[in-house]
């Protein structure tokens, strides 16, 4: 029964996920006045086709891993474009319009995480308060003279030299301890110094400063918030308290998540290139399945969550400049905004097999990763 539900929480996070992405492209199409010849969900054959008043097929496929958008393209062989359709021609389409189309799949992805969170935050969600344990004893946290009990009530970034010595009015708000756990790994990854303003019931209210130079560096299986010594309070029972937000603060709450959660994300996709990120975390159909499972059994709320920050993966996923991605496509569009023309299309044949062979290794890589963590005895 855990395995259906769980399978059955996999495929709605799909479906929606995938669905959003595509709709993206699909909608901005549409606006650009190109033609869409198909609208799918997932690969392989058909099992449900239906056919619009504007001609365009809506396919729901028997593999469900991703989907795509078929346009009108006067540089698909396969299409063979008459006189009266050329003002639907995606090819022929200025520039910006065709970079537009491409980018609004991952702008929708982001989209769909606002929207998400908003509804979080409106509806209200249980939180921790920002409050600290004790901190192990040769951590940061410990140096700089934290103790069990302190709450850290404000924020700033020292990642400009000006905000050093600023009053207590330029700190950010910290609402919870997830709010401060994704401040702390926004500092961390970027290495930038920071510092909290902490509330504790010995001298009142203090500010404890972690300078660049003393954080912790991302490695491979490194924990940084052991080294920073940073962790909640957990009483018994757990002190929850309930987040909930006016709709306008919803929204823009939830922005400044997304816009966060994006900062760390890519910093992590990039330390996959750099090694400072393991690429043990790369994480295949079993994870995603296994995390869409355990979060909808714990509630809707946590659910949404995941799928925000699914959806937000997913965008800047696409966005990595490889020939098969939208990244790739928008990096051919930045290549013909410097030099005036277009990247000859037997190079574009050589960089997509080049691209898919990568796009396949990763694949592989991750359903290994996936076998290793969840059916390896």
């Amino acid at each position: 029964m855990q395995a259906l539900s769980t399978l059955l929480a996999f495929l709605i996070a799909l479906g929606i996920l995938v669905s959003f992405h595509e709709f993206g492209h699909y909608f901005a199409a549409r606006c650009c006045g190109v033609k869409v010849l198909r609208f799918a969900i997932g690969f392989g054959k058909s099992l449900f086709t239906l056919r619009d008043r504007w001609q365009t097929e809506w396919v729901i496929a028997m593999l469900p891993l991703g989907g795509y958008v078929k346009l009108m393209n006067g540089r698909d062989p396969e299409q063979t474009i008459s006189i009266a359709d050329q003002a639907s021609d995606f090819d022929r389409k200025p520039l910006w319009q065709r970079s537009l189309i491409v980018a609004a799949g991952p702008i929708a992805n982001f989209v769909l995480a606002l929207i998400l969170l908003s509804v979080i935050y409106f509806s209200g969600v249980p939180q921790l308060p920002a409050q600290l344990q004790t901190p192990p004893a040769t951590s940061l946290a410990a140096k700089a003279g934290l103790s069990a009990g302190d709450r850290v009530i404000g924020w700033r970034s020292l990642a400009n030299e000006e905000n050093v010595g600023l009053g207590a009015d330029t700190f950010t708000p910290v609402v919870s301890w997830n709010a401060l756990r994704w401040y702390l790994l926004d500092g961390i990854t970027a290495h930038n110094g920071f510092e909290l303003q902490v509330e504790n019931g010995r001298s009142g209210k203090s500010v404890v400063r972690f300078l660049s130079e003393q954080l912790p560096e991302v490695r491979p299986k490194a924990d940084v918030f052991l080294e920073l010594g940073l962790f909640p309070l957990v009483a018994n029972p757990p002190q929850w308290f309930e987040l909930q937000l006016a709709p306008v603060q919803a929204v823009s709450y939830a922005a400044e998540r997304v816009w966060l959660i994006t900062k760390v994300s890519t910093r992590m996709m990039l330390g996959l290139v750099t090694g400072s990120t393991s690429l043990a975390q790369i994480g295949g159909p079993l994870s995603i399945a296994d995390m869409a499972g355990k979060s909808a059994q714990v509630g809707w709320q946590p659910y949404l969550a995941f799928l925000a920050l699914m959806s937000i993966s997913i965008g800047l996923l696409n966005l990595i400049p490889l020939p098969m991605l939208d990244g790739g496509q928008l990096l051919y569009d930045a290549w013909e905004l410097v030099s005036g023309r277009r990247l000859p299309e037997a190079l574009q044949a050589v960089l997509q097999k080049s691209s898919f062979i990568l796009l396949t290794f990763l694949m592989l890589f991750a359903l290994f990763n996936d076998f290793q963590r969840y059916l390896s005895p």
